[in-house]
């Protein structure tokens, strides 16, 4: 459902077909709020169209739509942002989740999938630090406050507090790793005495 918002949010910034919409989620909502891809964005642009909420303002060659938000699609959007929830009440987060299970695997196993949840963090927060400068610069150039940028500094400090998270969680295992191999080797001689 909040696919549906983003993109009525984009909408009110400016109309835009759905591959530069697509465009705009990889570089911008992507990286920190909302994950969306073509196969989900242009299915949903056609409903926000059947509903009113938008509008084709232009077809161009190949069958490229323009879109623009409706006025009714601006209080849609409007009533959304002022009457829904204050914040997270579900989570579903897939690493969290293999981190919960990781007791299933060997410890040099999940210390390797632990090193690359170390590795995208550090990945997405350079991406995201980028993001970041280029919304402060125009800031500084004179462009009106982007309230994404309230966003990106959300995702910036969530991705920094997951890379954290993640080395601390790294260094724990790592640290583990050599007394469970000393119990084990010492559980075989006792076997063997």
């Amino acid at each position: 459902m909040s696919l549906k918002y983003a993109l009525l949010g984009l909408l009110a910034e400016r109309p835009d077909s759905g591959y530069a919409l697509t465009q705009r989620f990889e570089q911008s909502l992507q990286k920190y709020a909302w994950h969306a891809n073509h196969s989900q964005i242009y299915p949903e642009l056609a409903k926000l169209a059947a509903d009113n909420l938008a509008t084709v303002v232009e077809e161009g060659a190949r069958g490229r739509r323009t879109y623009a938000i409706t006025d009714a699609g601006r209080e849609a959007l409007r009533e959304w942002l002022l009457t829904s929830g204050a914040g997270p009440r579900r989570v579903r987060n897939e690493a969290v989740l293999r981190t919960f299970l990781l007791s299933t695997l060997e410890p040099d196993d999940a210390a390797q999938l632990l090193r690359r949840y170390v590795d995208r963090a550090a990945q997405d927060l350079a991406e995201l630090r980028a993001v970041v400068a280029d919304l402060d610069a125009a800031e500084e150039a004179g462009e009106p406050q982007r309230f994404g940028r309230f966003a990106a500094e959300f995702g910036l400090r969530q991705y920094a507090a997951f890379h954290d998270w993640a080395r601390w969680a790294l260094a724990r295992v790592e640290s583990a790793a050599p007394r469970q191999q000393s119990r084990e080797q010492g559980r075989e001689q006792d076997l063997q005495e």
